[in-house]
């Protein structure tokens, strides 16, 4: 038995610290995605509005807040440092994931009255987040995978707190202190290293260097399309409901027929870049037109208002001299026309921005704005704000 504990002990400590590695990566990965739980949870608890308001507006501090906490757990774990407290607090959080995980996996289920007995049906379409982000973007969980995968980590750690006493203690608690202490600072710079003074280490994003736009914008070969149904739609003592073929033999005259319609239901494959456009101000599409373009910079600043303002001098030089050597450069942004002028007055911007879905802006660099250099399409090279290059360091490496 003692074995079994100590075995299970290393794996979910192991297993705490992969997650939190891969999450920590890209804190702002998973900053949304938490932005995205309050945004639904404002909608089914709409009483609560201002503490749902307030933890998205502290969204990204809340993520590194729980990133290092899960990494700091899965190092106590492993050296066995304060088992019962350590066990305690490690519940707790897989607890708070269970929750998240639910949340997405069971709100695809919808009550359907028009069922004799009346029944649960499952839609993934009905999930108000389409993903938990266990893993990031390194490994995507079909939802009710992460729930089942959660529920049996809730009922391990309560095995572990049972027998917490079997458990390995690879310190004094004096010294397991200090250990614990310092990894916990150190994952606390790992994460700001990897979005408040940089670009994350690892990058596991359709975007990342080296990837062709073009290329992630198409479905592999051999991939599965969507499976298409005709449906019903027909109305019960003044509801819809809607029916398939197959159910139609169990109605009778008190059903009325309202209309038809072909629905998905089973979603194939989709590429990994789905939702890439660019737009002028007067909603002219350019995607195709930048993607084969010899050599473009973008910048990338998704809510222009919050976009850093002491970057913009170096941003206006860098881009007086790509005009100068005839290279591209566009600006890109969910902002409304009416803020980017307002932007552009400001900083005496001298060249144009476009216009693109927020989530995609997002996707494509953790910084706000960040510098990206594309050639016939492929990311050649990205930049955070912080670390703006100059044009001269560009050139020499990457303009050859």
């Amino acid at each position: 038995m003692k074995i079994l504990i100590r075995i299970l002990q290393f794996l979910i400590g192991a297993l705490f610290i992969f997650s939190g590695f891969i999450k920590a990566v890209d804190p702002l990965g998973t900053s949304y995605k938490m932005h995205d739980y309050f945004t639904a949870f404002q909608n089914d608890w709409p009483s609560l509005k201002l503490l749902w308001d307030f933890m998205s507006t502290y969204s990204t501090q809340l993520a590194v807040f729980m990133l290092v906490l899960e990494l700091a757990l899965g190092f106590a774990l492993i050296i066995g440092w304060n088992r019962k407290f350590t066990l305690w607090l490690t519940l707790a959080l897989m607890l708070f994931f269970t929750f998240l995980t639910g949340y997405t996996y069971l709100s695809g289920y919808t009550m359907e009255h028009w069922y004799k007995p009346s029944t649960w049906v499952f839609n993934a379409k009905d999930m108000k987040v389409t993903d938990c982000g266990c893993f990031g973007d390194f490994i995507k969980l079909k939802p009710y995978t992460s729930f089942y995968k959660d529920c049996i980590l809730d009922f391990l750690i309560l095995v572990l707190l049972i027998w917490n006493a079997k458990m390995y203690s690879l310190f004094r608690d004096r010294f397991g202190n200090i250990v614990v202490g310092l990894g916990t600072f150190a994952a606390y710079l790992f994460c700001l290293s990897n979005y408040y003074w940089g670009l994350p280490m690892i990058d596991f994003r359709p975007y990342a260097v080296g990837k062709n736009i073009k290329e992630g914008m198409q479905l592999p070969p051999g991939a599965i399309k969507d499976s298409i149904a005709m449906v019903f739609i027909y109305e019960k003592d003044g509801k819809q409901v809607e029916l398939t073929t197959s159910q139609l033999g169990g109605i009778d005259s008190t059903f009325k027929f309202v209309d038809r319609k072909d629905v998905v239901i089973r979603e194939g494959d989709h590429p990994l870049i789905h939702d890439f456009t660019i737009n002028s101000v007067d909603g002219t599409d350019i995607t195709d037109d930048v993607l084969n373009m010899d050599r473009v910079f973008l910048l990338v600043a998704n809510e222009i208002s919050n976009s850093n303002r002491k970057v913009q001098n170096k941003v206006n030089d860098f881009v007086a001299l790509c005009h100068k050597e005839g290279i591209d450069f566009i600006g890109m942004t969910s902002s409304s026309p009416k803020e980017v002028d307002v932007f552009r007055h400001d900083h005496n911007s001298m060249f144009d921005y476009y216009y693109t879905d927020a989530t995609t802006l997002k996707t494509m660099i953790r910084s706000n704005p960040g510098l990206m250099l594309l050639k016939k399409g492929t990311v050649v090279a990205m930049w955070h704000h912080r670390n703006f290059p100059t044009f001269d360091a560009v050139k020499q490496e990457y303009l050859k």
